[in-house]
């Protein structure tokens, strides 16, 4: 496997990131939103800059093997604190590893858990029930996620 480095947002350039979250493989798991311009990639990058000062919160590109992969993080959600990984297709095989990396910050940040939403789209993941508390049906944006609730091993 090729490395996976983790970077700022203030460090990468905002149309490279938005050709990645432009692709339609990915948008097909996301929730429904206009494509990203250069303007507006520029304020939705601002405000996870903004995210990622909140106490608990990381937001970071993922390079993979050098390459810009996507972005990941840890961010306010309305019952805590939220998962997120949205990487391109091509990178996919590299979700574990991300997400794995993702459950530490939670540990060093002290988070007693967290929340992994999956749109419906995706299938269930039985690594993910067998770690999770919880996992249940969730509405979100108008749309349907499976929420795994996880407790934070400390």
């Amino acid at each position: 496997m090729r490395k996976v480095e983790f970077v700022s947002f203030n460090h990468i350039d905002p149309e490279e990131l938005m050709i990645v979250i432009n692709e339609d493989s990915l948008r097909t798991h996301l929730i429904d939103h206009a494509y990203f311009d250069v303007i507006t990639i520029r304020e939705w990058m601002e405000g996870k800059v903004k995210t990622d000062s909140l106490p608990g919160c990381r937001i970071r590109a993922v390079f993979i093997g050098g390459q810009l992969a996507g972005w990941c993080g840890i961010q306010p959600d309305e019952n805590g604190f939220e998962l997120a990984i949205v990487i391109s297709k091509k990178f996919w095989g590299y979700g574990i590893s991300i997400f794995k990396t993702l459950m530490g910050w939670a540990n060093e940040f002290g988070h007693k858990d967290i929340l992994f939403h999956l749109l419906e789209s995706r299938p269930q993941y039985k690594a993910l029930k067998k770690i999770a508390s919880n996992v249940y049906k969730t509405k979100l944006a108008g749309r349907n996620f499976t929420t795994y609730h996880i407790s934070i091993d400390k």
